[in-house]
Parts: C-alpha cells; structure tokens; sequence
C-alpha cells in the first residue's frame, strides 16, 4: 500500500474589500451624529453583498464610503489593496473612475443623449479614440440586452430599460466592482426582477463585485449574502 501524496492546500485570495474599525461621524454646528460605528467588515471578490436596514441605518454611508464618494472619520478601508481612505480629493476621484461602477436608484441619465451617449459619459475621461468608445458601449448595450435601443433617448425607453442602460454605463470601463443603492425602487416588481437578473448574472458569468443597498427583501433574495445595518452597527443577516 502507497502512502498518498499530501494534500496541496491553496491560499485563499485576500478580500477585494476590507474595511477595519470605521466609524463615520457628521457634525451640525455643536451636534455630532455617529452614522457607522466600528464597522469591521471583509468582501471577497466575486461577492455579491446585499446591506439592508431600517432608514438611517447607515446603508448609504457604508456604501458611498466603500465606493470613495466620502471619507470615513476614523478606521481603514481598503480596496485591491490600496488604502482609499488616505488619497487626496483627487487621487480618489481618478481611483473612482478606474475601478468602481455606480448603479442609483434613479438613473441618472442626460435625457438629451441617446442610450449609446449616455453609456459612453465614462469614457471621455478615458485616452480611447471616438471609435474605441463607440465599440465599448456598443458591447455594453450588448451586454444589458439594449442593442436595438442604442439610438433612443432616455423618455422613449421604460424605467427598466433605462436601468439597464445606467447599469451598462456602470460597467462599459470595466470597474472591479458595482456598487448600486436601490437600483429597483424606482421600477415594478417585474422590471426590477429583470434588473436583479441581470445584476446576478454580470456576478455568476462575470466575476463582478457587487454591492447592494435595498429596503427589499425579495431583492436580497438575488444576493450571495445579506447584512444588517442596526443604528450604524453591522449585524449578520
């Protein structure tokens, strides 16, 4: 009998995300008001987090926190491995552009733009000649099953469409990950399901990070995971 060959035990990838005793506080003249307290929390590329929680939980802030739309008021956070909490104003915004895709529960669209204009916005910060662009955004449309809609203006689609087209603007640079603050509370039950579908799927066939605020249940439900934020404090779902 031959002694087996020990198992090889991989590394296990570090987190896209990791974020280490943050706090976030906002002052109004004399008032404090602590909106996150000592949150510790790691996201694994590949993650599809949903943060849920009653109004003033704190959902937002953590995710516009993680996103660098604001900076945490004591703590770490870190994303790829790089301390986002200690750019600049500017550096943040340059680190914006490259690795982070908005998806808002209002669209956000210039409704003088066509859907393939509109998918393009985040690539005029980009060096990619007016081809290129064109090319990108038509794979993004592709993508979001908008290719016969490249050419219509924001009021001549749906609600759910014009989601996909904000969701196919998020991803047409190819951020590491999505980040969407109630990207169906603006649309019925049956266009938000095809949005969350859609979000599911840029995760499952994709490997796109994402994370997701909502006060719905049945849209956690399309999550991996589900967490709770109770008066600025994260709590398992």
């Amino acid at each position: 009998m031959t002694e087996s060959a020990p198992t090889r035990i991989l590394p296990q990838a570090p987190p896209l995300v990791v974020i280490r005793d943050l706090s976030k506080v906002y002052e109004r003249g004399r008032q404090r008001i602590e909106v996150l307290h000592h949150v510790n929390l790691d996201i694994p590329r590949g993650d599809f987090l949903a943060l849920m929680g009653p109004s003033g939980s704190g959902k937002s802030t953590l995710l516009n926190l993680i996103a660098g739309l604001d900076l945490p008021t004591q703590g770490s956070l870190s994303v790829d491995g790089q301390r986002i909490d200690r750019l600049s104003a500017t550096a943040l915004a340059r680190w914006r552009a490259a690795n982070v895709g908005f998806v808002f529960q209002f669209y956000n669209l210039l409704p003088a733009l066509s859907a393939q204009r509109n998918v393009e916005l985040p690539l005029l910060l980009t060096r990619l000649s007016a081809a290129r662009r064109r090319r990108h955004a038509a794979i993004a449309l592709e993508l979001v099953g908008l290719s016969d809609r490249a050419a219509h203006q924001p009021n001549e689609l749906s609600g759910g469409q014009q989601q996909r087209v904000a969701i196919a603007r998020a991803i047409v640079s190819d951020p590491q990950l999505l980040v969407c603050d109630e990207p169906t509370g603006d649309l019925d039950r049956h266009s938000a399901e095809e949005v969350l579908t859609l979000l599911q799927r840029l995760n499952r066939e994709y490997g796109k990070t994402m994370i997701m605020v909502t006060h719905d249940p049945k849209a956690a439900e399309f999550s991996r995971r589900t967490l709770q934020l109770d008066k600025g404090t994260l709590v398992d779902g």
